[in-house]
């Protein structure tokens, strides 16, 4: 839908009716999925998620994704970051890159998938064994359900992002990276301090694609020493 003037076409935002059984807070997500811009690039590109530009973005800047390349995603649904990961090691045939979320997740070319509690004792041997080596990256875009107390969710995600860099430690080969999700408030002390004694380079990173009234942020570690 555009309105259109003398300066040619703009588009027009568009506005969701509160209808009979739709709660407003379903309202209002419907009408910022719909006025986008990242979800219809999504759409257009062939992207499962706008969460894939996330990725994009921080790794255009940071260039860890490299042909041959192989790559482990954590909470990998609906496939957006296992995407972008496949397409830009060249998998399969150059790189490779293994996934596991505890949701379902349709097939994604050249990514090997499975079902799976990262937080289930038998995950990291599982993961290993799916890789069958070393990785050069491990992303992690691991969340815990939220809430609605934000100390709360920090705790718990922080321990999401604690037992993915532990993971990380046991399988990233010298030089690797380690891109996992925090919220405001960044990573806690001791996790920097681990981080930044295991890799050459860590900081925090909000894309342009991450909202900006979301309070999430990534942890982005480089080089690691092994």
């Amino acid at each position: 839908m555009t309105e259109r003037g003398k300066g040619g076409a703009r588009p027009l935002a568009v506005r969701v009716k509160t209808g009979k059984g739709r709660k407003l807070s379903s309202k209002l997500w419907l009408e910022r999925q719909l006025n986008d811009p990242y979800v219809a690039r999504a759409k257009r590109e062939g992207y499962r998620s706008r969460a894939a530009f996330k990725l994009v973005e921080i790794d255009d800047k940071a260039h860890f994704l490299k042909k041959g390349g192989r790559v482990i995603d954590l909470g990998a649904a609906p496939g957006g970051w296992s995407q972008v990961a496949a397409k830009r090691v060249g998998a399969p045939g150059q790189g490779r890159v293994v996934a596991i979320d505890v949701l379902e997740m349709d097939p994604v070319a050249g990514v090997d998938f499975q079902r799976l509690d990262f937080l289930d004792p038998s995950a990291p041997d599982k993961l290993k064994a799916m890789m069958g080596g070393g990785a050069d990256v491990v992303l992690s875009d691991m969340a815990a359900n939220a809430t609605g107390h934000r100390k709360t969710d920090h705790i718990k995600i922080v321990a999401l992002v604690e037992a993915a860099y532990e993971f990380a430690r046991e399988v990233l080969q010298p030089g690797g990276a380690f891109l996992a999700k925090v919220l405001q408030g960044g990573a806690e002390g001791e996790l920097l301090a681990m981080l930044k004694r295991d890799f050459t380079t860590v900081k925090h990173i909000k894309p342009p694609a991450s909202r900006s009234d979301s309070a999430e942020l990534y942890l982005l570690a480089t080089g690691f020493r092994g």
